[in-house]
């Protein structure tokens, strides 16, 4: 099967890598962190009414949408790309490290940005299609929920869209490797704060207290027979008790303990379960314990499901562009969370992920030493390039 790496497409965009790799190092170099993409969004908004797209800003807070017409297409297009940062400390030793100390650009966001961004200038200069092409470049992925924010500013109301796409990077394979999958792709994630409260007292007469460290740690036990007693052993879910505080000294029985939860699912019915068995549990140990529960329960981002029409697109696309060796058609969902979720609630479409390669130590994502591999800016764009022009092309 031919494809086209070798094409004017790519031989464009390679001759321009060297602005859109130092467009990236800039923002690498100057990370934001979430509804803080100020520099980030102007640096966007800028080059994009250069070539040509009628942008608006502040969408959701520091969002940015470029929109290009082209032709007398009816068919609407989304492609959208994150810009925020994380708050850990850089250790890659990069010539373009943080200049902000504690905030780095640790999910490659920079990279998806300047992707994006490549693709817009080819698309301005020598796109060739029929339709509406609208560039979401959206703030507060990390745990923020940007898009929902760009939604409730009237996102797609005032940028309606057919189909909407987006891509992530995926360190472990191979620089330029696509992986797309069809259905349930990434879990939801919910949240929990459980505090039990007890009684202090004299850690050498437990008698006289009600200890809720015994509570909590018979909780964490409990919480561990949810997915193998109650969930179907066919889908996926994760109960992970990621802190327990209780007390300071080795004599002293505290009033209170606090266990902090994450909850993952890839399936919205399993989610709901997960809450229920939860809740009871809690319930149940507290009374067994006699002790008082209380819970904080904080719905995180949905399943990600990516749509049969959009995902067959995507591969196709995917198949043309670099070849079958190249391309995964049904990779493995993953078990993290991504809030283009909430986009694909309200329009249809697909999210996949392009190899990062391997890092120095194999890091992944959210790891101090992670870093974007700039030889994706070429493929990443001429990608989106082809999309569209495939998407937005009359019949």
């Amino acid at each position: 099967m031919t494809t086209m790496m070798d094409t004017p497409l790519f031989e464009a965009l390679q001759a321009r890598a060297s602005e859109f790799i130092d467009l990236r190092r800039d923002i690498h170099r100057h990370p934001e962190l979430a509804f803080e993409e100020q520099r980030t969004a102007e640096l966007v908004a800028d080059r994009l009414e250069h070539w040509g797209y009628a942008v608006e800003r502040g969408i959701g807070g520091t969002g940015v949408v470029g929109k290009l017409v082209r032709g007398d297409g009816t068919r609407r297009l989304g492609l959208r790309a994150d810009m925020d940062a994380l708050p850990i400390t850089e250790a890659t030793g990069a010539a373009w490290s943080s200049a902000h100390p504690g905030v780095m650009h640790a999910c490659g966001h920079d990279g998806h940005t300047a992707m994006l961004m490549a693709a817009a200038w080819y698309l301005a200069e020598h796109g060739q299609f029929s339709g509406e092409l609208n560039l979401i470049f959206q703030p507060a992925e990390e745990g923020g929920g940007g898009a929902l924010r760009m939604m409730a500013d009237g996102l797609f109301t005032r940028y309606p869209c057919d189909a909407v796409f987006a891509m992530h990077n995926m360190p472990g394979v191979a620089q330029g490797h696509l992986l797309l999958r069809e259905g349930p792709a990434m879990a939801s994630s919910d949240y929990a704060t459980i505090t039990l409260d007890g009684v202090g007292g004299h850690g050498a007469m437990p008698h006289q207290a009600v200890d809720p460290v015994v509570a909590a740690a018979s909780l964490v036990m409990a919480l561990q027979t949810i997915v193998s007693r109650n969930v179907d052993p066919q889908q996926m879910a994760v109960v992970t008790v990621g802190a327990l505080h209780a007390g300071q000294a080795n004599n002293v029985i505290p009033a209170s303990a606090v266990l902090e939860i994450s909850v993952r699912a890839m399936d919205s019915g399993v989610r709901r379960l997960l809450e229920q068995r939860i809740r009871a549990l809690v319930e149940a140990t507290a009374t067994g314990h006699g002790v008082q529960a209380r819970i904080d329960w904080r719905p995180g981002y949905a399943v990600l499901v990516n749509t049969p029409e959009e995902t067959a697109l995507a591969r196709q696309v995917a198949l043309e562009l670099v070849g079958p060796e190249r391309v995964t058609l049904q990779a493995a969902a993953l078990p993290a969370s991504e809030d283009f979720a909430f986009m694909l609630e309200q329009v249809p479409g697909s999210y996949l992920q392009i190899g990062n390669g391997n890092a120095p130590g194999g890091c992944m994502v959210h790891h101090p030493g992670y870093d974007f591999h700039d030889g994706n800016i070429v493929v990443g764009g001429a990608y989106w390039v082809r999309l569209a022009e495939t998407f937005l092309t009359p019949p």
